[in-house]
């Protein structure tokens, strides 16, 4: 048995919270890779629906972790930047990644992910 006792630190919770809520650290890994447009996030994460993904870029939003740009287009064009605050989060990301490539399998019927 560990002897890893950590006292309950509520930033950290709030933080895996943030990035642990459904479809939240794949949204974060395609903003990294420079996707901005909805469609663009929403193309390269098979399976999520416009409602999800609209939800959490709102949330990702109000928690200043992304900021939403409107040109001034005809039509109008949205796009979806990372912060500072969000950019942060890459080595975070990359390390996950890392962490996935090492422990989890692939099923063989399953497309192995970029990195």
């Amino acid at each position: 048995m560990s002897a890893y006792k950590p006292d309950f630190c509520p930033r950290y919770h709030l933080t895996v919270e943030m990035i642990g809520r459904r479809w939240a650290g794949v949204i974060l890994r395609e903003l990294l890779r420079g996707a901005t447009r909805f469609r663009q996030i929403s193309d390269a994460i098979p399976d999520i629906t416009d409602k999800l993904l609209s939800e959490r870029l709102k949330r990702f939003e109000s928690e200043g972790i992304v900021e939403r740009i409107v040109l001034p287009t005809t039509p109008v064009t949205i796009e979806y930047r990372l912060t500072d605050k969000g950019r942060a989060l890459e080595t975070v990301v990359r390390e996950i990644s890392a962490w996935a490539e090492t422990w989890l399998p692939i099923e063989d019927n399953e497309k192995q992910p970029a990195t």
